[in-house]
């Protein structure tokens, strides 16, 4: 990732409510989990990292993504068993 890049990431983290200091850790971080995704998925840095943007973007908004839903309580009855 070219140091522009990284530049504007922090930049977003920052508009997010990150702090300076937050918000670079926070880009490296993202950055290298992109890296990790992309070697263990066998997808591109770019792709793993646009994911990781929009789990960020929608948990900022307090948005729960459906695949982290939280399952229902063993016995409880769901709607499709019912």
């Amino acid at each position: 990732m070219s140091p522009a890049d990284l530049a504007a990431l922090t930049q977003l983290c920052e508009r997010l409510g990150a702090s300076p200091a937050q918000a670079a850790q926070m880009a490296a971080q993202l950055v290298k989990r992109a890296e990790q995704l992309a070697a263990e998925r066998g997808g591109t840095r770019e792709a793993a990292l646009a994911r990781l943007l929009d789990l960020l973007v929608r948990g900022r908004s307090g948005e729960v993504p459906p695949e982290f839903q939280p399952s229902p309580p063993p016995g409880k009855a769901t709607s499709e068993s019912v």
